[in-house]
C-alpha cells in the first residue's frame, strides 16, 4: 500500500475556497516556477517566521514580518502539489516524502522561534510541538496503514491554523493582553497554545485509538 496514493481527507472550513483558488493561480503560474521552487518557498518562509519570531522580542515588527512569512509559506505550500496536479507532472512519493520533511522542519524552527520570543512560556510552546509531532506521525503511519491521509480534523487544518496566528500576532502587536489567573500573568500565547496543546494531544489521543480499534477488527485473529 502506498501513502502517495493514498485518499486524501480535507474537509477543513475553507477547504472549498482554498482549492479553487490553488487550482486559479496553479493554472496562471509562469512555466518557469515549479513544485520545486514552491517547495523551497515554503520552507524558507517558515524559518524566517521562525528568526522573526525570535527577532520580535526585541522589536514587535517582526510580528509583521511573521505575519508575512505565513502567508508566503501558505502559497508555496499549498500551492506546490496543485501545479503538480495541475500540470500532470506529479511526483508522488517524492512529493509526499519531501513536503512532510519540511513540515517537520518547519513547526519545528516555527515554535522555537516563538519560545524564544518571550511571548508564550518555553514549556507551553514545547507541549504545543509535541502535541503536533505525535499527532503528525499518527498522520503518517495511518496514511501506511489504512490508505487515508488525514489533512483535516474537526474543520480545521494547516490553513486555518495559519489564519489564527495572523490574527494573534496582530492582538500581541497592537493589544499585548494580559490575563491574571492563579496568582500568576498569562499572556495571549500562553492561554492560546496552552488551549492548543491539550486540543491537539486529545486528538492524537483519540485518533490513534480510533484507529487501533479499526485495524484490530480488520484484521481480528479468529
Amino acid at each position: 500500500m502506498s501513502a502517495a496514493n493514498a485518499v486524501r481527507v480535507q474537509e477543513s472550513l475553507l477547504a472549498p475556497l482554498e482549492k479553487r483558488t490553488l487550482i486559479w493561480i496553479a493554472s496562471r503560474l509562469p512555466a518557469a516556477i515549479n513544485s520545486d521552487h514552491l517547495t523551497l518557498l515554503g520552507i524558507l518562509s517558515m524559518l524566517s517566521a521562525g528568526l522573526a519570531y525570535w527577532y520580535s522580542a526585541y522589536d514587535l515588527i517582526g510580528l509583521w514580518v511573521v505575519n508575512f512569512c505565513l502567508v508566503s509559506n501558505w502559497f508555496g505550500d499549498s500551492l506546490d502539489g496543485t501545479v503538480a496536479r495541475v500540470r500532470n507532472r506529479q511526483r508522488p512519493r517524492y512529493g509526499y516524502y519531501v513536503d512532510h520533511v519540511v513540515d517537520v522542519i518547519a513547526i519545528s524552527f516555527l515554535m522555537g522561534g516563538l519560545a524564544l520570543s518571550g511571548h508564550v512560556r518555553p514549556l507551553i510552546a514545547g507541549l504545543f510541538l509535541v502535541g503536533y509531532l505525535l499527532l503528525s506521525a499518527e498522520v503518517f503511519l495511518a496514511t501506511h496503514a489504512l490508505n487515508k491521509f488525514q489533512i483535516s480534523f474537526y474543520k480545521f487544518s494547516p490553513t486555518e491554523l495559519r489564519i489564527l496566528l495572523i490574527v494573534g500576532n496582530l492582538a500581541v502587536y497592537y493589544l499585548n493582553p494580559v490575563v491574571k489567573a492563579w496568582g500568576e500573568s498569562w499572556k495571549l500565547y500562553d492561554i492560546g497554545f496552552g488551549i492548543g496543546a491539550i486540543g491537539i494531544l486529545l486528538i492524537f489521543a483519540i485518533t490513534a485509538i480510533r484507529h487501533t480499534v479499526q485495524l484490530y477488527n480488520e484484521e481480528r485473529l479468529d
